[in-house]
């Protein structure tokens, strides 16, 4: 009984770190070497930068947060989502670890309050650095392919 579990709990390790196709390697081809680096500003010329990785957002409800978005590689395209779904490049899809899934959220880009509206269909990011990991058409649509990561603010949608 005691190995059974322990091979339970060993599949169950393995599967929150490989990420069910949004795993740490999932992010973006053009942020891979970037992530690992948050990009933060300085407010002013000589001033420290601030990295803000997730906050809550004191405009909105207790439900928005704002932080680091990221997008799957392509080379999960087709690979089954902790949905079911396969992952599909074109959707407008994410994944975020804790709304359900069929959520619908609508994802801006703070830099240039470019917004998409995404379904939810997999669990993710695992990196907590992270708050959401979108689609390659989702992240084109908000402008943020070229960078591979952006700040945005992510609001659920009732209704």
């Amino acid at each position: 009984m005691r190995i059974a579990l322990g091979i339970a709990a060993l599949g169950l390790a393995l599967a929150c770190v490989t990420g069910c196709a949004t795993g740490g390697a999932a992010r973006g081809d053009a942020a891979a070497a970037d992530l690992d680096a948050p990009r933060a500003r300085p407010a002013a010329p000589g001033a420290a930068p601030q990295a803000v990785i997730a906050e809550a957002d004191d405009a909105g409800d207790g439900d928005t947060e704002v932080g680091l978005a990221t997008y799957y590689a392509q080379r999960f395209a087709g690979r089954r989502t902790a949905s079911g779904a396969a992952y599909d490049p074109d959707a407008l899809t994410g994944a975020h670890r804790t709304l359900a899934f069929g959520t619908r959220v609508r994802v801006t880009n703070l830099a240039n309050r470019r917004s998409v509206v995404v379904v939810i269909t997999d669990r993710g990011p695992f990196d907590r650095r992270r708050i959401i990991d979108l689609s390659r058409r989702a992240a084109r649509t908000i402008g943020m392919l070229r960078d591979g990561v952006a700040r945005v603010r992510v609001e659920p949608i009732t209704g």
